[in-house]
């Protein structure tokens, strides 16, 4: 957590900036569009990235779909994920958050900015209808960040289990899945330096929605994560 509060600290001038940006964006809907919001949310990350001495390589960006909507479910490792992969994408994407991490300071102007959707996890009914929203969104070509672990702890590079009911959405938009495998991406706000340290995001291969419209939620959920689980004993065997 060292360098999460000192990047605060030394951030803080902009941190005041950005709040006081947001709350005026989201005050003027009519004047800036998403692609707007989503440049200043991406500036927030550069910022972050930058003052924090986070370094993140990419790989695969090319296997992202060109048209229409899709949802990338990446592991779950700690704060900096969406952010390692929202610096990673020119085109507006958002996220699914809960609730009560989106109510801390900045992450909840960050949220607004993606326009994401925070998920209560004690309203099962105001689950089902989020992810409901999320797939007509999806639909209508919407991206979207959802991570099917939930949650993480200190699982580091081990995959937790994937929640099945995470997958509903992408049923029910009969989208592509992007799974995403991140590494390291706990380092920067889990490892108590201020050491420069670099993480990867690798974009996999998509799974079309004919390839998985046979399995249930259960099998769907199985499939992503030994995929990503794969990947990621391989990059850290030096295979990629």
């Amino acid at each position: 957590m060292l360098r999460y509060y000192f990047v605060i600290i030394v951030s803080f001038p902009l941190i005041i900036y950005y709040i006081v940006k947001a709350r005026y964006l989201f005050r003027h809907p009519d004047k800036y569009d998403e692609y707007y919001c989503y440049r200043v949310a991406r500036n927030m990350v550069k910022t972050v990235m930058r003052n924090a001495r986070i370094k993140t390589i990419y790989r695969g960006i090319e296997n992202l779909p060109t048209e229409g909507g899709y949802i990338l479910y990446p592991n779950h490792q700690g704060k900096y994920d969406a952010l390692g992969i929202i610096n990673a994408l020119d085109e507006p994407c958002s996220i699914v958050i809960d609730k009560n991490t989106a109510k801390g300071a900045l992450t909840n102007e960050f949220t607004g900015l993606l326009n994401g959707i925070r998920l209560d996890k004690e309203d099962i009914n105001q689950q089902l209808y989020s992810i409901k929203y999320m797939s007509e969104e999806v639909k209508k070509g919407r991206r979207y960040i959802l991570f099917a672990e939930g949650g993480y702890t200190d699982n580091r590079n081990t995959l937790q289990l994937f929640m099945p009911g995470a997958f509903k959405a992408a049923q029910w938009a009969k989208c592509p899945i992007v799974p995403v495998a991140l590494i390291d991406s706990y380092k920067p706000f889990s490892v108590s330096s201020l050491k420069k340290v670099t993480t990867k995001v690798h974009f996999l291969e998509p799974i079309e929605y004919e390839d998985y419209k046979e399995l249930n939620t259960r099998q769907i959920a199985t499939l992503v994560r030994e995929k990503i689980e794969d990947d990621i004993a391989k990059a850290l065997s030096g295979g990629k």
